[in-house]
């Protein structure tokens, strides 16, 4: 499988051997590099918990699990610890020191580990490498 969009898995139903189990509302990053931690999701019985994206098998319409054990339940230990992508999704970003524009996705391997970053800039889409790439902080909590 090729790179996966960041984006795209903020809305894939998470599933245990075809069972419904909730749905991903967002990524969370890890703070300090480009990579994917975690999802937050909203189980059915409406409780926010943290899926380790380790233990996560993604596909194109769904994530899925292999145990329900892995849908953790104390989802703000982790929040206040990483970086939501929902929150940075439109945050202005720099390219070499350089106002690049507005981050719109991330492309990830299926380790997590960010291979692009995509910025639009005046209607026009690119990619770049994301050690080249920093959000530029604003007022949100966590764009960092």
């Amino acid at each position: 499988m090729g790179a996966l969009s960041a984006e795209r898995m903020l809305h894939l139903p998470v599933h245990l051997h075809g069972i419904l189990l909730g749905r991903s509302v967002d990524l969370l990053l890890d703070p300090a590099e480009w990579r994917a931690v975690g999802f937050d999701v909203v189980c059915g019985d409406g409780a926010s918990r943290f899926l380790p994206f380790t233990t996560t098998t993604i596909r194109d319409d769904d994530i899925v699990v292999d145990s329900a054990l892995m849908l953790l339940e104390d989802v703000d230990f982790y929040r206040t610890r990483a970086r939501s992508l929902r929150a940075l999704i439109g945050s202005p970003t720099d390219v070499d020191g350089v106002a690049a524009g507005r981050l719109r996705d991330l492309e990830l391997a299926t380790d997590g580990t960010a291979v692009k970053l995509l910025l639009e800039r005046d209607g026009a889409e690119y990619r770049v490498e994301p050690g080249r790439a920093r959000v530029v902080v604003t007022t949100r909590r966590d764009a960092a």
